[in-house]
This record gives structure tokens, C-alpha cells and sequence, in this order.
């Protein structure tokens, strides 16, 4: 009877040593591609074998419901390029301090951000946003090199841009507010409104950009550089171009409020923003911005330095662009240049060739550059708190609804674009073209 006892204790002590042993388990909340993770979680097994990572995938717009809901639905830690996601959740109290070392890590990069005042999150690489070229095709049509946005207006590249779709393709409305933000609300809209005109909306991501490029399809793409290396690292034709004035998108990390596991979302933290897991992310297979500097030293000479670049002004853009600001000027996008973009496009056509015949069309030009929106109201704050309670519910396509009143200001803005349209038809019309 005793040895039995005995050599059950020893069986329960077993036991008891396994579950021990056993790693204890981290859920992830993020977007990054599944090749990605893998590569990751593969380092972080190799760093912290005693935590194994549980990847859920949610895209930015679903993430931000499912990470409000009760006990943020059990994920431990949220790592996503996704920055309007992680103020909306910092004011929800969605997050317990990051509570590790950021010795080596600057707290900013040119006009951006690298982590909030409290170290709630803290980001832990950085995509570059600019333009996918195929030379050869630029060459055919007899342009130069593009260097920055108006390079883009050239009449050549009618219907030879890939321009993704702000309402449908989460990193566009940056690239909308890069260009708001360097040139102002009006000389950056009279930009987009041309450049519209000379694209072909893509309604899925980068990958797809840089399928319309390589396939010579389009000679430029509007995208993000990771996209393009990936691309251009399977030998496809492809080049990326930092334009003069860029913008950065960064990936934040934070642990949730409810996190059952915060030591092993911290060792997750902090191994990214280590000098191996930065080195990680700048892998050719990866090709991340790292936000640790001295990490650069060991990269390629020709791999592109954002602190070095920002050093010379290129990265002014990053302060004031709140989820609710790129909600709204993707919305407008979508209400006055994307919505009629097949008779916008015929408009432009008309007038460039209005313009080659002599004809002065500036108050033409000025009928199709204005937006439906002034730049002081743009900062009104009850519009601005309608975009946040939408953006809230998750991203929907739904057309605009006289039902509520975000949807009347929608198609207020259709309505004044299309009065603007069909004056600027009837002067062509006027002209004989």
C-alpha cells in the first residue's frame, strides 16, 4: 500500500513537471501574412521556447470590434500596421502599459510617432509608401522617372496607373493624406483629381499593384516598398521609388487590458524590438523597415534608411492624421472621384486635349480640381466623431443612405460634384471638344 502511494506521488510529481514544462501560450492578434508569422514564430520558439504563439487573423477593420468586445476576446497581445486601431483602443483602456526596455529605440522618425506618451504601444517596424515602376514600360511611353506626386499627372500615364482604392484597400488613405499634408487641401486635391484621372482603381491590395505593374499593365503603381520587394526579390520587373515626399506607415505592438498571459506578450514585445527580431523583419523574405537605427549597420548598403532619409526631410508627414481624418478624406475619394471616376476620366481626357489645342481652360480645370469640401471643414469635429462611430461598427461598402446623417452629408458632397461635372462638360462642349 505505501509503494503504491509512493509511486503515485511520483507519478502526480511527473505529472506536475510536464504541465510545468509545457510552453505556456500566447495569442497574437494581427494581419501579416501567414509566410510571415511563420518566419516569426519560428524566431520567437528559437528565443522564448517556453511561450508558443497562437496566431489570430483579423484585418485592421475587424480587429478594432473584436478587440472591444468583452475581455478583448482573449488575445494576449495586438501587432498590427494599423495605427488608427491602437489610439481608438488606448482611449477604450484596451491596453496595460508595455512594460519593457526601449533603451535604443527613438521615440520619433521626422513628423511620426514611434509610440504614445504613456508606452502603451510602440512600434516596431515601418513600411515605406511611394511608387512601383516597371522602366520598361515607362521607357515605351516615352516618360521619365518619376521623383514625386505631380510627376504622376503626365498625360502619357492615362489609364497606366494602379491606384488602390481607399474605400477597399486599408493602406490607400494615407497615400491620400501624404499628399494633403505636403502640398495643402487644395493644390493636393487639385493632384489627386488629375491623378485619378490617369489611374485605373484597384480594388485589392498591394500584391495586386504590383501584379498591374510587373505585367506592364500599368508603368506605375501606387504602393508600399515590402509589397514591391517581394516582388522584385521572386525576379519580377519591378523598382520602387521613394518619392521627395513620402510618409511612413508604422506596426505597433500592445498588450491587451485582459491579457492572461502578459510575461509571455512582453517576451513576444520585446524579442521584435530586439536586434535579432529587427534583423528578422529586414529579412529579404520579410523586407520590414527596422525602428531600431543600429540594426542598419548590418543590412545592405543599398536597403533603405528611414532615419537617414528623415535626417534630410523626407518624412515631414505624420502628425494630425487620426483614423477619423483618413475615414473622411477616403469617403470624399469615394463620393467625388471614385464613384464617377469612368466620366471623370472622359472629362480630363477632353480638357488635356482642349489645353494641347491652345484653348484656356483654367476655369474648366478649376470646376474639376475643387472638392466638394473646404479645408476648414474638414476639421469639424461632429463630422470627424461620425466617421469615428462608423469606423467603430468595422468597415463597411455600403453606398451612401439619406437614412442617417452621415450619409446625407455623402450624397450632399455627389451631388455638388456632379452640378461642378456638368458645368465643366457644357465650356468643353462649348469649345467644340
Amino acid at each position: 500500500m505505501c509503494r503504491c502511494n509512493r509511486w503515485l506521488a511520483g507519478l502526480l510529481l511527473t505529472f506536475s513537471s510536464l504541465l510545468n514544462a509545457a510552453p505556456q501560450t500566447v495569442v497574437v492578434m494581427t494581419s501579416y501574412p501567414e509566410e510571415m508569422m511563420t518566419r516569426v514564430e519560428e524566431g520567437f520558439a528559437q528565443a522564448q521556447p517556453e511561450y508558443r504563439l497562437h496566431i489570430l487573423w483579423r484585418q485592421g477593420f475587424d480587429a478594432l470590434p473584436y478587440l472591444m468586445q468583452p475581455k478583448q476576446g482573449g488575445v494576449d497581445v495586438y501587432w498590427a500596421p494599423s495605427p488608427g486601431n491602437f489610439t481608438r483602443l488606448a482611449k477604450a483602456g484596451s491596453w496595460q502599459p508595455l512594460g519593457i526596455s526601449l533603451e535604443g529605440l527613438p521615440a520619433q522618425i521626422g513628423g511620426l510617432s514611434l509610440r504614445d506618451e504613456q508606452a502603451l504601444y510602440q512600434a516596431t517596424e515601418l513600411a515605406g509608401y511611394g511608387f512601383a515602376i516597371n522602366a520598361t514600360t515607362l521607357n515605351e511611353l516615352g516618360v521619365t522617372m518619376p521623383r514625386d506626386w505631380p510627376d504622376l499627372l503626365d498625360p502619357r500615364l492615362r489609364g497606366r496607373v494602379a491606384l488602390p482604392d481607399p474605400s477597399r484597400v486599408g493602406f490607400a488613405p494615407v497615400l491620400l493624406d501624404i499628399v494633403l499634408r505636403a502640398y495643402g487641401w487644395e493644390r493636393g486635391w487639385a493632384i489627386w483629381s488629375e491623378l485619378s484621372a490617369n489611374a485605373r482603381l484597384v480594388t485589392r491590395g498591394g500584391t495586386l499593384v504590383s501584379d498591374e505593374v510587373t505585367s506592364g499593365r500599368a508603368a506605375v503603381g501606387l504602393s508600399i516598398d515590402f509589397f514591391v520587394a517581394s516582388a522584385k526579390a521572386n525576379g519580377e520587373p519591378v523598382d520602387f521609388v521613394y518619392p521627395a515626399h513620402g510618409g511612413l506607415n508604422p506596426a505597433f505592438i500592445a498588450v491587451t487590458a485582459h491579457s492572461k498571459a502578459p510575461d509571455g506578450a512582453r517576451a513576444f514585445a520585446q524579442y521584435l524590438l530586439s536586434e535579432t527580431g529587427q534583423a528578422l523583419l529586414a529579412d529579404a523574405d520579410i523586407r520590414k523597415l527596422p525602428v531600431r537605427p543600429s540594426v542598419y549597420a548590418q543590412l545592405p548598403e543599398h536597403y533603405h534608411d528611414p532615419f537617414v532619409a528623415a535626417g534630410r526631410g523626407a518624412y515631414d508627414y505624420g502628425k494630425g492624421s487620426s483614423r477619423e481624418r483618413l475615414a473622411l478624406i477616403s469617403s470624399l475619394f469615394t463620393q467625388w472621384l471614385s464613384l464617377p471616376h469612368d466620366a471623370l476620366n472622359t472629362l480630363w481626357a477632353r480638357l488635356h486635349a482642349a489645353e494641347a489645342a491652345g484653348h484656356d481652360v483654367s476655369a474648366i480645370r478649376q470646376l474639376l480640381i475643387t472638392p466638394p469640401l473646404a479645408a476648414e471643414q474638414v476639421e469639424e469635429q461632429a463630422l470627424l466623431a461620425l466617421y469615428a462611430a462608423r469606423q467603430d461598427s468595422g468597415m463597411t461598402h455600403e453606398p451612401a443612405s439619406d437614412l442617417d446623417e452621415l450619409g446625407r452629408r455623402e450624397i450632399t458632397w455627389q451631388f455638388q460634384a456632379a452640378r461642378q461635372r456638368a458645368e465643366a462638360a457644357r465650356l468643353l462642349d462649348g469649345l467644340g471638344l
